[in-house]
């Protein structure tokens, strides 16, 4: 499986991104797909995931209402929606792939293929 990111960038607070995650390899491999960031000095947190079998979705409380992730499986891109953007979302987003999807939310662990990382920067 790889997994190739783009979108990032610079914004004003207040403004949107969409980042773009496209797959490619098997896909029995990446039934879920989740944006992972990290912030300078911070731990690494899920962001948000879609299982792409059912289409259930996850966010985290700090992104609810603010951002989306969404599909398209003919292209085998996974999007997120970056919408009403706070400095605090400052960081490197990951795109992140793995066979399973659990009810409790992305875990670092049960996803074994990452991208190389983009750069999102609010000010």
């Amino acid at each position: 499986v790889q997994l190739v990111e783009s979108g990032g960038g610079s914004v004003q607070a207040g403004g949107s991104l969409r980042l773009s995650c496209a797959a490619s390899g098997d896909s029995t491999r990446r039934n879920s797909v989740a944006w992972f960031r990290q912030a300078p000095d911070k731990e690494r947190e899920a962001v948000a995931a879609i299982y792409t079998i059912a289409g259930n979705t996850y966010y985290a409380d700090s992104v609810k209402g603010r951002f989306a992730i969404s599909q398209d499986s003919a292209k085998s891109t996974v999007y997120l929606q970056m919408n009403s953007l706070k400095p605090e979302d400052t960081g490197v987003y990951y795109c992140a792939a793995g066979p399973v999807w659990r009810l409790v939310g992305p875990r670092e662990v049960d996803f074994p293929y990452w991208g190389q990382g983009t750069q999102v920067t609010v000010s």
